[in-house]
């Protein structure tokens, strides 16, 4: 039995990794010119940060 049978409802908790590479692409972006596409990462490195917020404080109380 695989662990991901064990414990199914564990993600691998990748995000902070995952905010930081959409960091780093919005500030390549925005060096570059490409202000549309800068402006895409920051959201989406944004959003992966609250989400790893959340799921660590969830697993803290948990």
């Amino acid at each position: 039995m695989t662990l991901a049978q064990q414990y199914p409802l564990q993600s691998s908790g990748n995000f902070i990794e995952y905010a930081v590479l959409f960091f780093i692409l919005a500030l390549v972006a925005a060096a570059l010119g490409a202000s549309g596409v800068a402006g895409v990462s920051m959201t989406i490195a944004k959003w992966f940060v609250i989400i790893f917020i959340v799921l660590a404080i969830v697993s803290f109380v948990l």
